[in-house]
């Protein structure tokens, strides 16, 4: 899969898609802490991996990770400085809420805090749609980037003490 750079200086405006998304009973915030471990579990649905990713969101500050609320549950979560420096990223929604602009709220909002930050670009990991991030957030291929962070370093041939 490969990564894709973010443009942060030229995003769409966030603001009028959350609140549309708020007039329908989508709230779409920044995570609190003491709600670690049920958003945890929400993420865990997609990858364990992207659980782990996630919980270091909440050590930076401001917590680096928004999120979709319905009813009082998850439907969706944005992450971002959380893998590798100005990473966005991981980042879903759950299946029955797709198609409704709630990933692209999640991942305007979490480019936003990206620039937030100070950075001028951003980068999406291993991304798996990229016509997504293409249409919401501008993104372009970086060439030759996989596999990028995400190879697995614990492949016997990456290991420098096997056979010795």
């Amino acid at each position: 899969m490969i990564d894709m750079l973010l443009y942060l200086l030229k995003l769409p405006a966030v603001g009028p898609l959350v609140e549309r998304l708020r007039r329908e009973g989508i709230i779409i915030r920044r995570a609190r802490t003491f709600e670690r471990t049920i958003v945890g579990r929400f993420v865990e649905t997609f990858a364990t991996a992207w659980a782990d990713e996630v919980s270091a969101a909440y050590a930076n500050k401001p917590v680096s990770l928004f999120i979709a609320t319905h009813e009082g549950c998850v439907i969706g979560f944005a992450a971002y400085e959380c893998t590798a420096r100005a990473f966005l990223g991981p980042m879903g929604v759950a299946e029955n809420y797709r198609g409704k602009d709630i990933g692209a709220a999640l991942a305007l909002s979490a480019a936003h805090g990206l620039a937030e930050l100070g950075y001028v670009y951003g980068i999406v990991g291993g991304v798996g749609p990229a016509e997504f991030y293409a249409r919401t957030l501008g993104a372009i291929p970086i060439p030759d980037s996989t596999p990028g962070l995400y190879t697995d370093l614990l492949q016997k041939d990456s290991n420098p003490r096997e056979g010795s």
